[in-house]
């Protein structure tokens, strides 16, 4: 017996005719001296039926959920006060003449199949998930998640393809480069005490293609940066990584926007209107508090600085920035309470707040409000204002904390797809703690040329051609025109410290191949994990990733990273000191 079809391929058509059907036991049922089958693959379920009179019966009387099994038997309709609307194949069942069974299996460590029937799963502890990953994989939710990566990769092949773009890989073994997080270090057993870096992501190299000539490269790129986690982050990574050469910030908007279309309408169908917003970074700054802003609801802030300037409230009179939140409820005392909190976690000073009932303004702050407020905002009745002072970047950055807390805890956050353009970022950002001038983006961001001559004189007020690519409140993606001149080059290493010797020890084969005719060229790269999760629903990349790290960068699963012996550290010239 050879499998004909999936299980969840199985429709009116099939009847009336024999098929072999292999898979696992989603659940077995005992009614009225019939057994029932749920016969699962990775397609869906169908309903199998043994009776009594068949001379397999007695080996499906054994089996239990999760046993393998292969089944021979002939596809009938079922009558239709039988039919199942929660299943593809719930106008069809399969009536067992034969049944093998390949495999036993221990009772699963939480229940699989409900979803595979059309009902809600129970919920189980995420660890629990984690370390039984072989087990959750089986489940619906994540074979519709990793089935929807594979269509999203597919699109990204298809489209790209069409375009005029070459794929090529990119090594994985290369050298430490400033990229903003720690690399991993890989020891180099040739020559001791000299070490790899795993790829933060594969940006010098694709700058090379370009040098070279290739014009138009993509690749699904694994990356790895060994920084702190979150729901959006793992220390091993995939990305879309692509570059063009002759191209303007503008071109490569255009041809991401058509792309990210694409990929939408052929793995969703939903159909996203072109183009799609572009703000400013001191713009989405200014009105959402966040360079990353979600746009599924609105509830933007604004700027009341002059308002309060030289007021009675000492604390809003001299600040740098009064911004006020305008919110469409009154917010009991203790939700107040709960969202300073979260805006002093950011830096803010504290959150002083009004509500405006009956006409009037009342609590927190209330007679402290000057009238010259409602020139710049729009009061109604009902509405709670929260309001933040101190200087610029802790005031939006820590409203901005507040209004997402708000969307969520509001149900303000509509369903759908919101994509976004942000550009103009700074080129530059103040390094408090090294009391020096770093990179926003990385080290090979083009300065947009209007203000190249501050480069020196004001590098604060320098922007660059920079975008990132914002998908539901998530940074999507971000890329940058980059510096394709010898000589812009070294004056933006000199920016950040980076003297000659250092840039030609670290960056040399950079800059030599700028010396021999680089085009004017730059690119992006998606997250790829952040992508498909937002097309899926899911809150954290853990969903879309077959084996991923849990929250303390652990793989639960093989329990990596683990102990090696002491031969295999002394092959690369390691010994471990102390406890460690």
């Amino acid at each position: 017996m050879r499998r004909t079809l999936y299980c969840g391929n199985l429709r009116e058509q099939h009847a009336g005719q024999s098929v072999v059907l292999e898979g696992w036991v989603n659940r077995r049922r005992d009614l009225g001296g019939l057994i029932f089958i749920d016969l699962r693959d990775r397609e869906g379920i169908v309903q199998v039926v043994v009776s009594p009179d068949r001379a397999c019966f007695a080996e499906a009387n054994k089996v239990r959920s999760e046993w393998v099994v292969r089944i021979e038997g002939e596809v009938r309709s079922r009558p239709a006060e039988q039919t199942n609307s929660k299943i593809k194949t719930g106008r069809v069942e399969v009536v067992a003449n034969r049944l093998e069974v390949l495999s036993e299996a221990r009772t699963p460590p939480f229940p699989i199949d409900a979803a595979w029937r059309g009902e809600e799963d129970q919920t189980v502890n995420e660890e629990v998930r984690l370390k039984n990953r072989v087990m959750d994989l089986r489940r619906r939710r994540l074979h519709d998640n990793l089935r929807l990566r594979h269509k999203v990769i597919a699109a990204i092949y298809r489209f790209l393809d069409q375009e005029g773009f070459i794929s090529v890989e990119t090594p994985y073994l290369t050298r430490s480069t400033p990229e903003g997080a720690r690399d991993f270090l890989v020891p180099s057993r040739l020559e001791p005490g000299h070490f790899y870096a795993l790829p933060q992501s594969p940006q010098l190299f694709k700058q090379m293609l370009m040098v070279a000539g290739y014009d138009r490269y993509f690749q699904i790129a694994r990356c790895f940066r060994d920084e702190d986690l979150r729901a959006d982050r793992q220390p091993d990574f995939t990305q879309l990584d692509l570059e063009m050469s002759f191209v303007t910030q503008d071109d490569l908007i255009d041809l991401n926007e058509r792309l990210a279309a694409y990929v939408v309408r052929e793995t969703t169908g939903v159909e996203l209107p072109l183009p799609f917003p572009r703000l400013t970074y001191a713009e989405v700054m200014n009105r959402y508090g966040s360079d990353k802003p979600d746009l599924r609801f609105g509830l933007e802030f604004s700027d009341v600085t002059q308002a309060f300037q030289g007021g009675e409230f000492r604390a809003f009179a001299s600040a740098e920035t009064v911004k006020v939140l305008a919110v469409p409820r009154l917010l009991p005392r203790k939700e107040i309470e709960e969202l300073e909190a979260i805006a002093k976690s950011k830096g803010a000073a504290g959150l002083a707040w009004a509500r405006i009932e009956n006409g009037a303004l009342t609590g927190g702050i209330s007679k402290f409000i000057p009238s010259s407020l409602r020139e710049q905002v729009t009061l109604t009745e009902g509405q709670t204002l929260l309001l933040v002072a101190g200087s610029w970047r802790k005031t939006v950055e820590s409203l901005g904390a507040v209004r997402l807390e708000l969307g969520r805890r509001l149900g303000l956050i509509e369903p759908g797809f919101k994509f976004l353009w942000v550009v103009d970022f700074p080129l530059l950002e103040w390094d408090e703690d090294n009391g020096r001038w770093t990179y926003m983006h990385h080290p090979f961001t083009s300065p947009n040329l209007d203000d190249l001559h501050l480069l020196e004189t004001d590098p604060g007020q320098v922007r660059a051609y920079a975008y990132d690519f914002v998908f539901n409140g998530s940074e999507a993606g971000g890329g940058s025109i980059r510096i394709h001149r010898r000589d812009l080059q070294e004056r933006m290493f000199a920016q950040l410290g980076i003297g000659p010797a250092e840039a030609q020890e670290k960056f040399g084969f950079l800059l030599e191949a700028l010396s021999y005719g680089a085009p004017p060229h730059g690119g992006i790269a998606w997250g790829l994990d952040r992508f498909v999760a937002n097309l899926a629903g899911e809150e954290s990349i853990r969903e879309v990733i077959a084996f991923p790290k849990n929250k303390e960068g652990k793989e639960t699963l093989t329990g990596a990273p683990a102990l090696v012996d002491e031969g295999q550290l002394a092959t690369v010239g390691l010994v471990v000191r102390g406890d460690s």
